[in-house]
This record gives C-alpha cells, structure tokens and sequence, in this order.
C-alpha cells in the first residue's frame, strides 16, 4: 500500500479537465420515460458559483458584476490549487460530484430514475477524466466517499479521519473574520462563514460520539442528528421557556440554512435574490456563534 501523493491532484488543473468539472463540456443525454431527457454532464459553474465554493473552502472571494473579473476556468484553476495546497482537493471532489449539486439537472424524475442518472453521469464524468489522464498513466479512483489521483492500477492507503479539534476559540476567531466582513460591507461572506461555523460544529460533536455526518450537505439534516444524539429534543418535563429557546434554535438553524441557499456568496445571483443589510447580517453571525456555542456546551456536558 501507498500513500495517495497529494501533488497528483495538480494534474487536475488542465484545461480540459477543468472544462469538464465547471460543466462547460458535454457528454451526450440520457432518455426518459418522460422525454425529459437528462444531460450527461457536471452542473454548470458560474463565476459566482465557483467564488462560494472557494469560500466555503476557506478562501473568501467574492464576484462583481460588471467589474473585473478572471474567467470561470481561472476562477476554478484557483479554487483548485487552494484545495491541493490545503490537502481539501478530495473533500472538494466529493463536494462538486455530491448527488446534491446534480439537483438542477436531475429534478423532475422520479427517484429510481435520479438514482440510476446520477450513477451514470457521474462514472460516465470520471470515465472521460480517465481517458485525459490515461497516457500519462494515472487515474482518478474513488474509494468510498475519497478521491485520489493515482498511478493506474496502484493501491492507495486511505488514513483514518481525524476529528477536527473545534472549541470556544474557533468559534470567536470564525466570528471576528465574519464581523471583519461586515465591517468591509462583505455581508454575502459573513452569511457564508456564519453557516459553516454551525455545519463544522455540528459534525464535530456528531463525530465525537463516534458517527458519520449526513453527506447529504442539508444543515437541518445535521442538526437532526445532534438532537438525536444528545437526546435535545423538548422535554414536558422542562420549564415550557426551555422549551420555547429550544424551539428558537431550531428556527435558526433553519433560516441560516435558507439565509446561505437565497443570498450568500455561495450561490449566484437570481431572481429571488434578498439583499442583506448590515444588521442583518451582524443578527446572522451572532445567531449562529451563539448556536454553535450552545451546541459545543451540550457536547462537553454529556462527554
């Protein structure tokens, strides 16, 4: 067994390879029973699109429509690069082939016909990645939910997965950069960092009892588990304003979670866009360090 070279992720960064992974190239369709055919192909990538993802990568950029920006292939050669640097290029594949980001593409067809699309578009996608990579003989593997880039054939020792130490510390300096973001009036940024200070916190303590986070990227979906986990749900037995803040968190966790999909930077601009002011966006970042806060002290309590 070997150990995955985290520099073969660079042959990544081709151009066409790159092509490939922002949805620019095509590989055909898939026929449906309800002639709503399916193409085969990654979900479209926009300038915007590919900014949130590199903020949520932990490298905070923002897209300014009709100012200057690099182009979609540089957006993504940068988010790349970051990820490789930062050993996250894995995570980030799992990210850009979850079953999610197939959602505009794939909605509208029953679930068997979802399943067996994703399945196909997704090793039809890494079949053609292969194909550019084969001459110089490597490849892309999956192994469970991991991605490596490999010498054809070769075997790849997986590590075990570390629990991420996450404390009050964390929380106060994720909170300081998302006010820094404020304070330049960056509040797209601030709504991000905010949501993903609740999803890490809320995998670590679910991973500290020693299960895997929902893949499925719904932040409620997390926060389900925690509540099963720690036994959270309300009690009668409580005082009826226990219960009313816990219900209240619940409320947060579910408009941040909508805050994020709606109008951070990690989406692009549409029709149903809101825009956020600045003590919006100071009410969400304070929101959610006081949950994450919260959740942090039910984990030490009950470890």
């Amino acid at each position: 067994m070997v150990q995955s070279n985290t520099e073969s992720y660079n042959l990544l960064r081709s151009k066409e390879i790159i092509a490939i992974l922002d949805g620019d190239t095509k590989y055909g369709t898939i026929e449906t029973d309800i002639g709503n055919d399916i193409t085969v192909a990654m979900p479209y990538l926009s300038g915007p699109d590919i900014c949130g993802i590199l903020t949520l990568f932990g490298l905070p950029a923002s897209y300014s429509w009709g100012g200057t920006n690099l182009s979609r292939w540089q957006y993504l050669d940068k988010l790349l690069e970051h990820s490789i640097k930062n050993g996250k290029c894995s995570d980030l594949l799992a990210f850009l082939f979850s079953k999610e980001q197939f959602n505009k593409i794939l909605s509208g067809h029953s679930a068997e016909t979802i399943e067996d699309s994703y399945k196909r578009t997704t090793s039809e996608i890494i079949n053609q990645i292969n194909g550019l990579l084969y001459f110089g003989g490597n490849e892309l593997a999956v192994i469970g939910k991991q991605f490596f880039v490999r010498k054809i054939g070769s075997k790849v020792e997986i590590d075990a997965p570390k629990i991420k130490a996450i404390d009050r510390e964390y929380i106060k300096d994720i909170s300081v950069r998302a006010m820094h973001d404020i304070e330049n009036c960056n509040y797209d940024s601030a709504v991000t960092k905010s949501r993903t200070l609740l999803e890490e916190v809320f995998c670590y303590v679910i991973e500290k009892k020693g299960e895997t986070p929902s893949s499925s990227g719904d932040i409620g979906a997390l926060y389900k588990q925690v509540k099963d986990l720690y036994n959270m749900h309300g009690d009668k037995n409580f005082d009826k304003r226990i219960n009313m803040l816990l219900s209240g968190l619940e409320k947060i966790v579910s408009a941040i979670s909508e805050m994020r999909n709606k109008d951070s930077d990690a989406h692009g601009v549409g029709v149903k866009r809101i825009g956020i002011d600045e003590h919006h966006a100071r009410l969400i970042v304070n929101a959610s360090m006081t949950m994450a806060d919260f959740i942090l002290s039910v984990e030490y309590k009950k470890h």
